[in-house]
């Protein structure tokens, strides 16, 4: 890689960073939502890649981890008393602070509990058995009523910092003559969390775990006899995208202000599928990419549904903007299993300068074209030490 494709490639994420650090400065209410949902689902959708994407565990349980994290957060950030339809909740009132990083656990001591399946099957068996935990989610979302408030759902507590809420409007904050409301506040919130998941996740990729999970992913029996132990990694990879879904469902919880059963469903899980199959398999960016398209794309049209005439209202017998939205992602499935399989992720390698291949002739030691799931090959030599 040249120097100028070099500095290029470290200024872009600093530009972008610091373009997002004055969003809030320009942009409304909605298009905060928006973007704090988008970077939700993109931390939901990173953790799903690690395990799908990087280890090859087909798991269909994502929306049941959302839903462990963000009612885990409401129940023990939240305080008893009443609920909606003559419920009574209960909850800890722990600091929310706390409570959230309480709920990551939770999330992750679930997928630890399913871990041993985990770890003797893979593929379309463990799809199926990833599935049953979506049902029996939704039978505990609907059934334990003291906890999540049943049909009715319960309130968000907000996320505080010794009486600063970090997700609220509690105290009031101007800043450069501009009104720091929840919206603006759950921005940053959101932002802070999805670039820590960024780097830690590159980082894994990065990192002999990763490689080790590549491995496992390309051929278990030759990454078991390098010493590659596959049951623990299965395992391990399991419970961190637990826990990244635990995390996703804090913020979502925070941006919605208030969690209900039907929003876990298995639609949620097949979202997220079509998030890190749209967005480039096996790639952290292209677990961002595919999120903000998949979340993204619905908001856009309810809110331009103006401009598009054959969209009907939402409720009726037309195809309405969710409907639409969906026909999209099923066409963009297609059409990346068709047509490139790395997903968003690659087709932006295409549009790259010219000018790489060039220095890829005159052995600037690039390691080459990516595989099919956009990560590196792995080299011969590597391969024995990815069991660590």
């Amino acid at each position: 890689m040249s120097d100028r494709t070099n500095l290029v490639s470290r200024a872009l994420p600093v530009a972008g960073l610091l373009l997002a650090l004055m969003v809030p400065f320009y942009l409304s209410g909605f298009w905060l939502l928006l973007g704090v949902m988008v970077m939700a689902a993109a931390i939901g959708a990173i953790g799903l890649n690690l395990l799908v994407g990087t280890a090859g565990q087909l798991s269909l349980a994502h929306a049941f981890f959302l839903a462990v994290g963000a009612y885990a957060y409401c129940w023990f950030a939240g305080a008893p008393g009443p609920g909606g339809g003559g419920i009574t909740l209960t909850g800890l009132e722990l600091p929310p602070l706390l409570a959230a990083v309480l709920a990551v656990a939770t999330a992750g001591a679930a997928g630890l509990l399913f871990s041993p399946v985990a770890g003797r099957v893979r593929g379309l068996y463990l799809g199926l058995a990833s599935l049953a935990l979506v049902f029996l989610g939704q039978h505990l979302l609907f059934n334990l009523s003291s906890v999540t408030g049943g049909f009715n759902g319960r309130n968000v507590p907000e996320l505080s910092v010794l009486g600063f809420e970090l997700t609220g409007r509690d105290p009031e904050l101007t800043l450069l003559g501009v009104p720091f409301g929840d919206r603006e506040r759950q921005w940053y919130v959101a932002l802070v969390c999805v670039v820590v998941a960024y780097v830690f996740a590159r980082r894994v990729l990065a990192g002999r775990p990763g490689r080790a999970l590549v491995l496992m992913r390309e051929n278990e029996t030759a990454a078991g006899v390098v010493g590659v132990p596959v049951s623990r990694y299965k395992a391990s990879a399991f419970v961190l995208s637990s826990m990244y879904a635990g995390l996703a469902g804090v913020l979502l919880a925070q941006a919605f202000q208030r969690v209900v059963p039907e929003y876990f469903g298995l639609v949620l899980s097949v979202e997220y599928l079509a998030m890190i199959v749209i967005g480039g398999l096996g790639s952290v960016t292209g677990a961002v990419l595919g999120a903000a398209f998949v979340t993204g794309l619905p908001s856009l049209l309810s809110h331009y549904s103006g401009l598009f005439t054959f969209l009907a209202e939402p409720g009726t017998s037309g195809v309405d903007p969710a409907v639409a939205a969906r026909l999209v992602f099923g066409v963009a499935i297609v059409a990346v299993i068709l047509l490139e399989q790395g997903g968003l992720v690659a087709l932006g390698r295409r549009l790259r300068p010219a000018a790489r291949p060039r220095v890829d002739a005159a052995g600037s030691g690039d390691p080459g074209p990516p595989d099919p799931v956009g990560q590196p090959a792995l080299p011969p030599q590597d391969m024995t030490t990815a069991s660590s």
